[in-house]
């Protein structure tokens, strides 16, 4: 791929399309690349934060013999063959009475493949509130209840740095509105936008098998693999082209994320915004020598992708990732 090319899909990336997911350029040592599926060796869960304008969050209560009673943000474990929103839209619908539309993709919270949490700001579009009387193996209730005095017992309190994530981002929203795209992909991977800053210059790391392209690293399954979580795949393809020891690594967040959900396709590709810098600056105003033939630093040289870049690395524009 030519510049053009490569400016043409850093743009997609950066503006949230993704891309097909065309091959891999680095996958976990001695084990083979397996397919994502769900209830097998992969776990998607999707859950909702509602605000209305009285600043009150919608909770429901949990039918769960283990949590009866308590109180969480609606949540739940996808299906196979369901889309991230269709099943954002069918847990609020069993859980809250509501349908619902998602705004945007507020975190990922992530412990390797085998669970995801896919977090998203979102609004009701119409349907009832579920009552106690219509209580079943879903929810006893749903109700709206002030952000600063949520009702008790919660079922954890995981759930109040999301509240206040979303409230946060209402106010000040901290990265451009994200949704998931519907595109197919086998694997749980990661794209990389790999970058290397100097003196208002970007790089952007380059694979070079086939066409030129923004790298794709595969994650595993294996229990290490797990215990490192989806991050440790961003760091398995960097070592096999730099030299790390005296390099800085920091995975920004999320850019966009793919996931189609049809035809046995339960694969997530996540389009990761990561940070290249020497730990000793000195006069570098080049990027780290690259080794192999698998890969190059790509100069950016259109101003406007500059610009933008520059910008999502500067105000940490992107979705968190957390463990």
């Amino acid at each position: 791929m030519a510049s053009e090319g490569l400016a043409g899909a850093l743009a997609a990336v950066l503006a949230g399309r993704g891309l097909r997911v065309q091959g891999c350029d680095s996958g976990p040592a001695g084990e083979p690349l397996a397919p994502a599926r769900l209830r097998k060796n992969v776990c998607y869960v999707v859950l909702a934060v509602f605000l209305n304008e009285q600043d009150e969050v919608l909770l429901i209560q949990e039918a769960k013999k283990e949590c009866r009673g308590s109180w969480y943000l609606p949540a739940g474990r996808m299906e196979p063959g369901e889309t991230i929103v269709e099943a954002l839209q069918r847990e609020v619908k069993e859980e809250a009475g509501l349908h619902c539309e998602p705004l945007t993709l507020l975190s990922v919270e992530e412990r390797g493949t085998a669970w995801i949490r896919f977090v998203f700001l979102a609004r009701p579009t119409g349907g009832i509130l579920k009552t106690s009387e219509e209580a079943d193996a879903e929810s006893l209730q749903a109700g709206w209840y002030p952000r600063t005095s949520l009702p008790t017992p919660l079922r954890a309190h995981d759930i109040l740095h999301l509240v206040e994530l979303a409230a946060q981002y209402r106010q000040q929203a901290r990265h451009p509105l994200v949704l998931p795209q519907e595109l197919p992909c086998s694997l749980v991977c990661q794209r990389l936008v790999a970058t290397f800053t100097s003196v208002q210059t970007v790089w952007v790391l380059v694979g070079t098998v086939g066409m030129p392209h923004l790298p794709i690293t595969a994650c595993g399954f294996t229990p290490m693999e797990q215990r490192g979580g989806i991050k440790m795949a961003v760091l398995r393809l960097l070592q096999e082209c730099l030299t790390l020891h005296h390099l800085a690594v920091e995975t920004k967040g999320l850019l966009g994320l793919q996931h189609l959900g049809k035809d046995h396709t339960d694969g997530v590709c996540l389009d990761v915004l990561v940070t290249v810098a020497f730990r000793n600056p000195g006069i570098q105003n080049e990027p780290p020598k690259v080794r192999g033939e698998s890969f190059f630093w790509w100069k950016v040289m259109e101003e406007d992708l500059q610009s933008q870049l520059l910008q999502r690395l500067q105000e940490s524009s992107v979705v968190p990732v957390n463990r």
